[in-house]
Parts: structure tokens; sequence; C-alpha cells
């Protein structure tokens, strides 16, 4: 399967955003200024219970979640939602298929194709080069999850 046909629709998409709740943040950041830090904050703000995923600030808090070091502390997963170089990121895709999460959804930028075809042969969904917020506002959908009628 080439890259482009394994890109996810507009509706799979759709399908995971709203039917996702626990969602781990790897690579994330008690910085504001860096990308995941926005990202987590977006997803708290939508009702997702977000693990925030970090060894080197392990035990601090971000948005109310205490940081875990690695995947296997963070319980149970629907989505890995991944913030590493694109080198890093089969291992966390590997590791997150191995524990059971739903969907891995690689960052912009974060891209391996190996990985995805790995995990996708293993039945789970990859959302790959693109942002959680960035297709939550594009497909429009609702300020929150479990809320169908208020726009983000």
């Amino acid at each position: 399967m080439s890259p482009a046909a394994a890109a996810p629709s507009d509706e799979e998409i759709r399908r995971i955003l709203l039917g996702t709740r626990r969602i781990a943040v790897v690579g994330a950041s008690d910085r504001p200024s860096r990308p995941s830090f926005g990202v987590a904050r977006f997803l708290v703000d939508r009702g997702y219970e977000v693990v925030p995923v970090n060894p080197r600030i392990a035990g601090r808090e971000i948005h109310g979640a205490r940081v875990v070091a690695s995947l296997s502390e963070a319980g149970p997963l629907d989505m890995v939602d991944v913030f590493r170089r694109s080198a890093e990121a089969g291992a966390v895709v590997d590791e997150a298929v191995r524990l059971g999460a739903r969907t891995v959804w690689l960052q912009l930028g974060v891209i391996d194709h190996a990985a995805a075809a790995r995990a996708r042969g293993r039945g789970v969904a990859v959302v790959m080069d693109r942002c959680p917020v960035i297709e939550w506002r594009r497909l429009g959908l609702p300020a929150r999850i479990g809320d169908g009628h208020a726009t983000a």
C-alpha cells in the first residue's frame, strides 16, 4: 500500500478524534512555547484525559496531569500522540501497539512509513504528519468530545 493510499480519510480522522478518550502525549513539554504543550492544552480543553510522557520531566504536572517517564507507566490508552523526531518514532509506535493503543498519531513533520505499516498490520489506526488541533478545526468538530452541537 502506498503512503498516500494509507492516509486516513476525513471520516476516519473524525471517528478517531470523537471516539478517543485517553491520549498519551509522548514528548510532552511543560514549556508553554513548545507545540506539545499547546496541543496537550487543546486536548484537555476538549475533554480528553491526557497523559504527558517525558522521562526528563517525569513527576511534574502539565495541565493538571502528572508526567510519566514512559508509555508503559501511562496505563490503558486509546491514542498515542507522538512529538518525537521521525528517527525515534518507530520505537514509540511499536511500544504503543504492544500496549494496546487503538490509534497512533504522528505529529506534523513526524514520518515513519515502516512503523506506520507495522502498526496498521496489527489493526492500529495511524495518522501521520498531521496535528489533531489543525484537523479538529478543519473538520469543524464540537467544542468538546460528546458535545454534538457547539463548534471549536
